[in-house]
């Protein structure tokens, strides 16, 4: 994957998989420490050690379609380039957690991407689900809420064509104004 945001499109899409009724999306940039941070949580039905112990294995995944699981190894891969790395925790009905960290202005750093389009694309496909997303660079940050929206918006489904467009717009806005401030 050449973005980030597809490791977290790809990540997004194990946990409602998972059965996760919330995902918790949170970047931090951290310039002072030349410091990337991704994590991603959910409420899913997480993972028995067993499974938890081979998910970094680029030939396991539950999934009965494919038969290899590149999606966690090669973001491992990819935060190990910059100097960082990546830590997965998981209890069996409790959910999942990943957290990866990478060298913020490391060469071989992977651009975020098109965090927007994927928040986006996520909740396209599963509008009932909730996403907390956070990003925080240099003493501001920005937050999407679907509980928030859901609030505002009453009845109409979060994967409204309007409703998506003004998402989008929200987070385009909200991070053009933390990088401008950083």
């Amino acid at each position: 994957m050449l973005e980030l945001s597809l490791h977290v499109l790809d990540i997004a899409e194990n946990s409602t998989r998972a059965e996760a009724k919330h995902i918790f999306i949170t970047i931090r940039e951290n310039p002072e420490e030349d410091r990337l941070t991704l994590e991603i949580r959910d409420d899913g039905i997480g993972m028995t050690e067993e499974t938890l112990a081979k998910v970094l294995d680029p030939f396991y995944t539950t999934k009965k379609v494919r038969r290899v699981g590149l999606g966690l190894p090669m973001l491992g891969e990819a935060a190990g380039k910059t100097g960082g790395g990546l830590i997965l925790e998981s209890k069996p009905g409790e959910g999942t957690r990943i957290r990866v960290t990478f060298g913020l202005a490391h060469i071989d750093r992977q651009p975020l991407g098109d965090i927007a389009g994927t928040l986006v694309t996520i909740l396209t496909g599963h509008p009932k689900i909730e996403l907390i997303y956070r990003h925080e660079r240099g003493g501001r940050s920005f937050l999407l809420d679907t509980r928030e929206i859901r609030e505002e918006i009453g009845d109409i489904p979060l994967n409204h064509p309007e409703i998506l467009a003004w998402i989008r717009l929200q987070v385009d806005e909200g991070l053009m104004e933390i990088e401008a401030g950083a």
